[in-house]
């Protein structure tokens, strides 16, 4: 049976995920945990992250999941979520700037105070269904139409410009990473567990997923 490890290092939404997980491949066993071993003995791994990148950053750090991450993401399927995809990257603008993990070398910007789009002011953070263009095949591509919507809350992103890991792209106010990968590791700004259908058939092609692109 295969099995999934959802990091646990007390910030994300843990038990949405396990439980969409769960939905989509009932045969596989899905693990909430924050225990190292358990962790590096899954056959994929997930990373989720809500709230402040300082707080999770700090927490990573303390439980020693920075050091985790960097191990278990070289040799098998690897999902990061939200504030753990920005956690990926190598810094965020959020909190007068933060050092993250650096996987990947985008930088996690802001908003803005006073983002517009054909003149009229957009809120911050981006909160709502938003479409999602693929910027290359891949497997957790995989039945999701071109464009279909997932749910956004950030008021951060991964830059799109010149961002040679960009998997998928969003619009809003600016052009935005939606989506990263490379080799064995896929990162989403959205939040697949609350995404409705094209949601889970994320997580279902990541249950499938072997870690190879085509």
């Amino acid at each position: 049976m295969k099995t999934v490890a959802i990091i646990d290092y007390g910030m994300g939404n843990l038990h949405s995920a396990k439980k969409a997980v769960e939905h989509v491949a009932p045969d596989t066993t899905v693990l909430v945990t924050d225990n190292a071993e358990k962790i590096r003995e899954a056959d994929r791994v997930i990373l989720p992250g809500v709230g402040a990148i300082r707080d999770c950053m700090a927490e990573m750090q303390r439980l020693g999941v920075v050091e985790l991450v960097r191990e278990v993401s070289k040799d098998r399927p690897f999902l990061g979520i939200c504030v753990g995809m920005q956690a990926l990257m190598s810094r965020s603008e959020e909190n007068r700037g933060v050092d993250c993990i650096g996987l990947f070398p985008s930088q996690v910007r802001y908003f803005g105070d006073h983002l517009t789009e054909n003149g009229e002011r957009l809120k911050v953070p981006h909160m709502g269904w938003n479409q999602v263009y693929q910027s290359i095949d891949h497997p957790l591509w995989h039945n999701i139409p071109e464009g279909d919507r997932f749910y956004f809350v950030h008021s951060f992103y991964a830059e799109a410009e010149g961002n040679a890991d960009m998997a998928g792209r969003t619009h809003y106010g600016v052009d935005v990473a939606a989506a990263v990968a490379r080799d064995n590791i896929f990162a989403v700004q959205f939040h697949p567990e609350k995404s409705a259908r094209a949601g889970l058939q994320l997580l279902k092609n990541f249950t499938d997923w072997t870690g190879k692109c085509l």
